[in-house]
């Protein structure tokens, strides 16, 4: 095979819901298809990703793979499936459709078998990275190093970062009419599905002290989930500050939310990469951040933003302090953030398209000789 001849790649996810690791999906097989290469998937029925591909015009294979008879019967179906279609990659997301998917990957033949790891925590077991599948994607660096760290040789793992669309730059936000804010209102956003390691009471912890001396100073939490939405609603009557700190609910505008931002910040405790700070940095605004897993691959601290040690309140509210304080480094940071994002090309669809593609050739390359 010419190393320019387009790829015929088997993307496989278990799961039926939508989150974060099914839209990375959902944008690689784009962007791979935008490349030349045929691109299909193996799904459960009713799951959400297998709708919106079918709908995106790709090939798409449904069957339930929960239980030891459709497990035997999925790798059975999916070996047919990569014989047939003589598929060079096959490219797993989750544990269960990795045990399926890798086992049919070896029984047809199939070069490239790689598993993608989207969590955070070090691996239990390296069946799913080390044993079945030849190869290994992550999202981050860090990510990377857990594996490396467990044993997976450090050849066999390489870094595709997700894509962030550069936002277009909003010039009138309905943010600030939407809560009877002024222009000289300095606004702190924050922007993640509300669960324990997001950090949002840390962070409302952390801006506390702030209210008092900055009396132009609002907090506002884009987002939802039980129980952290309502106990943030119970904390912020509390201290009575339900003027200062809105929680907005999950919305479908956050690219026009972002533009009435002043400053973007999460206190998030565990993180595989945090593509929230690149939107938030993509839109020009300087970004807070724990300087855990692969937060720090997101933004550049001391430039585009800062980064403080997890769970240290202290340092969060000295370096949203200095942010809120001070206008013109404000508008330095989100300035630079912005740049760099357009510059380094590393979450936009070329860099996606650019990193996994050569990942992919570079293992079909090794694995073929």
């Amino acid at each position: 095979m010419s190393m320019n001849a387009p790829l015929r790649i088997l993307q496989t996810e278990a799961a039926t819901d939508f989150g974060g690791q099914e839209q990375y999906i959902h944008r690689m097989m784009h962007i791979l298809r935008d490349r030349g290469h045929m691109v299909e998937a193996v799904c459960q029925p009713h799951a959400v990703l297998a709708e919106k591909l079918r709908q995106a015009g790709f090939g798409v294979h449904v069957m339930p793979t929960d239980g030891p008879l459709n497990y035997l019967s999925c790798v059975s179906r999916i070996r047919k499936i990569l014989r047939a279609g003589k598929f060079d990659v096959v490219n797993s997301h989750s544990r269960r459709d990795t045990m399926i998917a890798a086992m049919a990957g070896r029984l047809a033949g199939t070069p490239v078998i790689v598993r993608t790891r989207h969590l955070a925590k070090p691996p239990k077991s390296l069946l799913s990275y080390n044993v079945l599948p030849k190869r290994v994607i992550t999202p981050s660096e860090a990510v990377r190093k857990m594996l490396l760290d467990r044993g997976v040789p450090a050849g066999h793992v390489a870094v595709v970062y997700p894509v962030v669309d550069a936002p277009e730059l909003v010039a009138e936000s309905s943010l600030r009419p939407e809560l009877g804010l002024g222009d000289d209102a300095v606004v702190v956003g924050c922007v993640g599905a509300m669960r324990p390691k997001k950090g949002q009471r840390f962070l409302l912890q952390a801006m506390q002290p702030l209210f008092g001396k900055h009396p132009l100073l609002h907090l506002v939490f884009v987002g939802g989930g039980s129980p952290i939405f309502e106990q943030l609603q119970d904390e912020v009557t509390r201290l009575r500050l339900q003027h200062r700190v809105h929680l907005l609910g999950t919305r479908p505008d956050v690219p026009n939310l972002l533009a009435g931002f002043d400053i973007f910040a999460l206190a998030t405790e565990q993180e595989a990469s945090g593509t929230v700070f690149v939107e938030a940095s993509a839109a020009a605004l300087p970004v807070v951040g724990n300087a855990v897993d692969g937060v720090p691959e997101m933004f550049t601290d001391t430039v585009s933003g800062f980064l403080v040690p997890p769970g240290d309140m202290g340092a969060l509210t000295r370096a949203l302090d200095t942010l809120v304080s001070d206008p013109a480094l404000r508008r330095k940071m989100g300035d630079e953030g912005r740049r760099l994002y357009l510059e380094e090309q590393r979450f936009t669809p070329a860099g996606m398209g650019m990193r996994v593609e050569q990942a992919y050739r570079k293992w079909l390359e090794e694995l073929r000789r």
